[in-house]
């Protein structure tokens, strides 16, 4: 399928794209040139609050000053 570059430097993604990403006006969409020369399309759809519960809790709370030493002992390596 071919987009066709404006002079502005925009293209518009074919509807068969858009349909099968489920994308819409203002959504983010990340380039990335990989090593073979091809450049790889990533629709960013999921928001922050997605994340939530992919990281586990810690066993225990920490206080803001362990938080400190925790990361000035991380710069002094």
């Amino acid at each position: 399928m071919l987009a066709t570059l404006t002079a502005k430097g925009q293209i518009t993604l074919p509807k068969t794209f858009r349909n099968q990403l489920d994308l819409h006006a203002g959504d983010k969409i990340d380039f990335v040139m990989l090593d073979n020369g091809v450049m790889q399309m990533i629709p960013l759809k999921q928001s922050s609050s997605k994340l939530k519960g992919i990281i586990p809790k810690p066993s225990k709370a920490i206080s803001i000053e362990e938080m400190n030493e925790a990361i000035a002992q991380g710069f002094k390596k």
